[in-house]
């Protein structure tokens, strides 16, 4: 059961390591682009490539989803950015239970986007856990984890990509001890759990009163999905990299100080200026702020964010 990239490596991994994957659940396939075409997602475009056969009920919980799952009579359910909760109907069907793929160190930042939120939050070091399935959200007994430095620089798409390797790599270790009989179940101490909320496109707008560093984490973390952003009057500009100067702010949070094409586009915030080194105007594409300068003008002295 998974859906978006990040599931992909362990749909992969359990075909490769010999697993006999009856059927994958999905989520329904979705209208995207600008003609709104139903579009299906990763996992169920690999799972088609490999043949096995897919269900995508709109709520697994619900009868008819209940029944699909019933009739694969299944040993064991896998987990992986699947998007919906499992009811305990659901989770009392496969004999051996299921395993879950968390793209954090449990039980640290349970919830929909522990990828984006580790950046965001400035954390040094996450990884992935598996994780015995329950009621609750991310609340299993754990089982194994890997952990790894977050780069300096790393986005949430770029950790998602190799979080998504180490965690089919972790869950096929996780089945060979389930396997032989191994596998040691770790309740979560929910004095140190944390929740992060769900995603939504609100979450990258920028407060430039923030530090320098909060900003830098908010960008990274909300790039690709659902983008860092601020206003200018003409509509939202789309940051996605931005660096810190180290001359403390010369302005007022959000000031335009500087916007040339040699100089580049400086903005002041909380503590510090920023240059916005890769930037999305309205109506633009995604460019170098010095190379966008070079044919078009922003106004210094202007604030972003108070349109």
């Amino acid at each position: 059961m998974g859906t978006p990239d990040f599931a992909v490596p362990s749909l992969r991994a359990l075909v490769e390591g010999g697993c006999n994957v009856v059927g994958v659940f999905c989520q329904p396939d979705r209208p995207k682009g600008r003609g709104h075409k139903l579009a299906c997602c990763p996992v169920k475009e690999e799972a088609v490539r490999l043949g096995i056969p897919v269900f995508q009920p709109e709520r697994i919980k619900r009868a008819d989803g209940v029944q699909m799952l019933c009739s694969l009579e299944p040993d064991l359910c896998v987990t992986a950015a699947f998007g919906q909760l499992l009811s305990q109907e659901i989770l009392d069907i496969p004999k051996m239970g299921t395993v879950n793929v968390h793209s954090s160190l449990l039980p640290k930042h349970r919830g929909s986007a522990p990828i984006n939120w580790s950046i965001m939050m400035g954390d040094q070091v996450t990884g992935v856990t598996t994780m015995f399935t329950d009621r609750g959200m991310d609340t299993g007994d754990m089982l194994l984890k890997a952990e790894t430095l977050i780069g300096e620089k790393e986005t949430a798409g770029e950790l998602s990509s190799r979080l998504a390797d180490m965690g089919a790599e972790l869950l096929m270790e996780t089945l060979k001890r389930l396997k032989d009989g191994t596998l040691v179940r770790i309740p979560q101490n929910p004095e140190e759990a944390t929740y992060e909320p769900k995603l939504d496109k609100e979450t990258g707008r920028i407060d430039w009163k923030k530090k320098a560093q909060e900003i830098d984490w908010l960008v990274r973390g909300a790039t690709p999905w659902p983008g860092a952003f601020t206003t200018l009057p003409e509509g939202n500009m789309k940051i996605f990299e931005v660096c810190a100067l180290g001359t403390g702010a010369t302005g007022r949070p959000g000031q335009v100080r500087k916007a040339d094409g040699k100089t580049g586009l400086v903005v002041s915030c909380g503590d510090d200026d920023m240059e916005l080194v890769q930037i999305q105007m309205p109506g633009a594409k995604r460019m170098n702020a010095k190379d966008y300068l070079r044919g078009h003008g922003i106004e210094t002295g202007i604030v972003l964010g108070e349109v």
